[in-house]
């Protein structure tokens, strides 16, 4: 798991101001279709949020596996939304030059 200056993480999080939670923790919580379809949205959008519906006591912890799971990098949590980045690995999706 990359760990982020806090520079970093206000661009990364300025970034993620403007878009719409793409994974949802819902009742089943942190299951590995969950974990497969976030690992495809950081491939594929490199900052990713995450909106908890349920689970909203534990994000943390579930915040720290899923990072662990898919070797994203935690950029802040705000409210029951976390964001989450990870750099892809295909240079011509790369859309965040930090």
């Amino acid at each position: 798991m990359k760990q982020l200056t806090s520079s970093q993480r206000k661009i990364l999080s300025a970034a993620a101001s403007k878009l719409n939670a793409l994974v949802i923790i819902g009742q089943n919580g942190l299951s590995e279709g969950i974990v497969k379809k976030c690992a495809e949205c950081l491939e594929n959008h490199e900052l990713v949020k995450i909106k908890f519906n349920e689970f909203k006591d534990e994000k943390k912890s579930l915040t720290e596996e899923l990072c662990q799971k898919t070797g994203a990098a935690l950029v802040r949590i705000i409210g029951n939304t976390a964001i989450l980045y990870k750099e892809s690995s295909d240079e011509e999706k790369r859309k965040h030059l930090i």
